[in-house]
């Protein structure tokens, strides 16, 4: 069995201390680091840019997923890439050359991936599925961490996994992931899981990683029951 890949979002950290709340969860366990990207304009949010990314890069080696709520996108795919992101993914509506734009990012030598909001419709991937690395469904509306998980995406992402196929495509998941949600998304196919205040949640090293373990136990343990009972 593949375990969860649990990617803290550091939207939840203390910015005041950036570098070390990475370094922490790092060591508490965490797969790869989650950046939020925010525009003000395509979401309600401002967050940080490529040079805050270029900062953070030196303190661990672990693979920056890269979310960029950003449009349009195409103009700043290049710096964020030159800022270390290994994983860069786009909304579908952020360009109006979602194909392009994928291609941009690979021939970068970076992990492209598209992500759709709530109401977007899946069918949207179908037309560029072996252009991406990962697809990212939210479960939220971006734009605000610490919202309230949206139970109607579930069948979304079972959808989305059908289409996925045999491909070697990652199905994460970003908004209102928790010890409750963890075990539902993980059941309806995704692998990857976005967690922001369920991770950062006490404000210390130890507390992450018991943070970190139960989420990935409890999705795990979903994923598993739910192979033995396909079989």
């Amino acid at each position: 069995m593949s375990s969860t890949i649990i990617a803290p979002s550091i939207l939840a950290a203390d910015f005041s201390r950036l570098g070390d709340e990475v370094e922490s969860v790092v060591r508490a366990g965490a797969d790869w680091i989650h950046l939020d990207i925010m525009d003000g304009h395509f979401v309600p949010n401002i967050t940080f840019g490529p040079a805050i990314v270029k900062a953070l890069r030196q303190r661990t080696c672990r693979p920056f997923d890269c979310h960029l709520m950003i449009a349009p996108a195409d103009n700043y795919i290049a710096a964020f890439a030159d800022a270390g992101c290994d994983i860069i993914t786009v909304h579908a509506e952020a360009g109006p050359h979602l194909d392009r734009t994928l291609q941009m990012i690979r021939s970068l030598g970076r992990r492209a991936g598209v992500s759709l909001n709530p109401s977007t419709p899946e069918q949207i991937i179908e037309y560029i599925i072996d252009r991406v690395d990962l697809v990212l469904l939210m479960t939220v509306n971006p734009g605000f961490g610490g919202q309230s998980f949206i139970p109607a995406v579930i069948e979304k992402i079972k959808r989305v996994r059908q289409i996925i196929g045999d491909r070697q495509i990652d199905l994460q998941v970003d908004g209102g992931i928790s010890l409750e949600t963890a075990p539902l998304v993980r059941a309806a196919g995704a692998n990857v899981l976005v967690a922001g205040s369920a991770v950062f949640n006490g404000n210390s090293e130890a507390e992450y990683e018991v943070n970190i373990r139960a989420i990935r136990r409890a999705a795990d343990q979903a994923y598993s029951l739910d192979v033995r009972e396909a079989r």
